[in-house]
């Protein structure tokens, strides 16, 4: 099937999850390859993200949404029927790459815009994802409560976001960010608090998964 990105793409995203002895079947990677689709589609009528990320979407953009799944799939179980919410989906990362690897767990978009709620409600439907509800709200008047995972990524500062978040995760909750390192690395020193460094294919700057549980 012919994409919409260079086709290189395809090999960055396989060589970083070989990277950690991850693969997919086809069927999965076609899913991720068909969401860049779209994303790169609808970039040419309304912004959902900047020019120069639209051919590297997939090596900067989805890699880095399948961070998560990644090191929690090697830590943690993730057991099926969690319920994991997205604080600020955007354009839909790292919800929907998200929701495509883990098709068991019962994800929320949480996006405020009307221009990307309609967009993540269309990528939902052209994909399939039953896994995955879509919320025009704020993530403060979603309603969402007892939450087992609530992720953001590139929002606001860790401490912001983890006060929007904390009291909406259950006893055993985790919160989850995607934050570029010196934006935090004065949070090196607490204990409460896992810091997890990596590498994206062909960017210079350094990146990491912040982990926070409830009952820290």
């Amino acid at each position: 099937m012919k994409h919409n990105f260079p086709p290189q793409q395809e090999n960055l995203l396989e060589s970083f999850l070989s990277n950690y002895n991850i693969s997919f079947n086809q069927e999965t990677f076609e899913q991720l390859y068909l969401y860049a689709d779209l994303v790169l589609e609808w970039n040419s009528k309304t912004n959902l993200i900047s020019k120069n990320d639209a051919p590297k979407f997939i090596s900067r953009h989805i890699t880095d949404s399948l961070v998560p799944y990644i090191f929690l799939s090697k830590e943690l179980k993730l057991k099926n029927n969690s319920k994991w919410a997205d604080m600020g989906s955007g354009a839909g990362c790292p919800v929907i790459p998200l929701s495509i690897v883990l098709p068991d767990i019962t994800f929320y978009a949480v996006e405020p815009r009307n221009k990307r709620v309609f967009f993540l409600n269309e990528v939902k439907q052209s994909l399939n994802l039953k896994n995955l509800t879509v919320i025009g709200k704020r993530f403060e008047t979603s309603g969402l409560t007892d939450l087992d995972f609530i992720s953001c990524r590139a929002l606001s500062t860790f401490e912001n976001d983890w006060e929007r978040a904390k009291n909406n995760l259950n006893k055993n909750g985790l919160f989850i960010t995607l934050k570029s390192v010196e934006n935090i690395s004065h949070l090196r020193n607490h204990s409460d608090i896992k810091i997890i460094e990596y590498r994206l294919p062909e960017e210079q700057q350094h990146y990491a998964i912040v982990i926070r549980g409830i009952h820290d």
